[in-house]
């Protein structure tokens, strides 16, 4: 079920009441306090985006898979998107990205009982017709501006919510299903096989090719000397502009 809000202080916030339960979405129009990932705030005019929480009860999945989630959630995005002649990719470690400009964004939350997840709170903020963004954001991009067009938001977002619940249950039943969406993830990686240039925590850069995503999340670049290793979260940084 969807429940609109005109405005909320964030639609996570909302979504972590016990009275919302699996496959409920929370949209909230306006959000006061929108959080996107590394602590970000995320920005969206009112009335002219996509910003809501989708509640998931993956009790069946055990929290050191939890990456399987993020899969399922940022396929589901650019899935959806192909449906409306929109060709996106997937930032790791929860971007959706136009080319080189950033569409959509998510945050996930996991309530943990005894080593497995009992609840997850997705959050997603699509930019759909707006056009006009603060000069402080670094690359954002909207579908109207992507597709010369404007979109009607309530039709899009069923179809989001109706795209990620299909990848979501690719993880529920495992198997074949399963091998598809990590392979699908990693043939829509942004970057994948291109040699750019990446920070890490330290300060220093180097110049690397993505080669794919393992299973626990890390991201598996390339570097320099041809070595190739693993990079958990905060761990290493795109470098948008060099």
């Amino acid at each position: 079920m969807i429940h609109y809000f005109e405005e909320l202080t964030s639609s996570n916030d909302e979504a972590a009441a016990a009275v919302y339960a699996e496959g409920d979405v929370v949209w909230a129009e306006r959000q006061t306090a929108g959080r996107g990932q590394r602590g970000h705030r995320w920005e969206s005019e009112g009335g002219k985006n996509v910003t809501f929480t989708l509640v998931l009860e993956p009790r069946f999945l055990a929290a050191e898979r939890q990456f399987l989630l993020s899969e399922a959630v940022t396929l589901g995005i650019a899935d959806c998107l192909a449906e409306y002649g929109i060709v996106a990719k997937v930032k790791w470690t929860n971007d959706i990205y136009i080319g080189d400009r950033k569409v959509a964004g998510m945050l996930i939350e996991h309530r943990l009982n005894g080593g497995r997840i009992c609840r997850t709170l997705v959050g997603i903020g699509v930019n759909v017709n707006q056009t006009e963004f603060d000069p402080a954001l670094p690359n954002p991009v909207s579908l109207a501006q992507a597709a010369g067009r404007c979109f009607d938001r309530r039709k899009l977002l069923d179809r989001l919510v109706a795209c990620v619940t299909a990848r979501y249950e690719s993880v529920r039943e495992g198997g074949a299903a399963l091998e598809e969406l990590q392979r699908d993830y990693n043939e829509r990686l942004y970057r994948r096989g291109e040699e750019h240039w990446y920070a890490l925590p330290d300060g220093s850069r180097f110049r690397g090719t993505i080669r794919g995503v393992e299973p626990t999340g890390a991201l598996v670049v390339e570097g320099p000397s041809g070595e190739s290793r693993g990079y958990l979260f905060r761990e290493i940084e795109f470098v948008l502009k060099k």
